[in-house]
């Protein structure tokens, strides 16, 4: 617990702004949302205007200095290149796989990095039990095989 009397009053503030600014950035990323979300769904301009309300939200955030000024240039380009990506996608039968692209790809994945295939997977990662299995075997094995061998060098060794 705090000692001093300044130091107890810089507890109580500091808890104000914390409920505060975690307000702040709780709206700044359902605004952020929203506007991935109307980027992504054909045609309209809703998709525009919570572009807009998503970039002064967060204009407004690094304003109050609840988040860092290049954070919030960060993400801010991130939406303006998705919505121009999203914007030079030409319609069509293809339509879907293409703004699935210029969004960043299938489930959060960037364009840039390729998704491993399946065999890939299955060659990084272990067998599964069947190691296990022929392991215990090995090690029930050795005792009974062993035991009789101890005996014998340690016979030999007191010779």
């Amino acid at each position: 617990m705090a000692n001093s009397r300044s130091a107890r009053k810089r507890i109580r503030s500091s808890e104000r702004k914390h409920i505060r600014n975690r307000a702040v950035k709780s709206a700044v990323r359902t605004k952020v949302i929203k506007a991935r979300h109307a980027l992504l769904e054909e045609g309209g301009t809703a998709g525009e205007t919570e572009l807009h309300a998503a970039i002064r939200a967060l204009d407004r955030a690094a304003e109050k200095g609840v988040l860092h000024r290049n954070n919030v240039r960060r993400r801010k380009s991130r939406l303006a290149t998705m919505a121009s990506r999203l914007s030079n996608v030409a319609e069509g039968a293809e339509g879907a796989a293409l703004r699935s692209a210029a969004a960043g790809g299938a489930k959060g994945r960037s364009a840039k990095q390729p998704a491993r295939s399946a065999a890939a997977k299955s060659a990084a990662k272990p067998a599964g039990k069947a190691p296990a299995a022929r392991a215990t075997a090995a090690k029930a094995a050795a005792p009974k095989a062993a035991a009789p061998a101890e005996p014998a060098t340690k016979a030999a060794k007191t010779k």
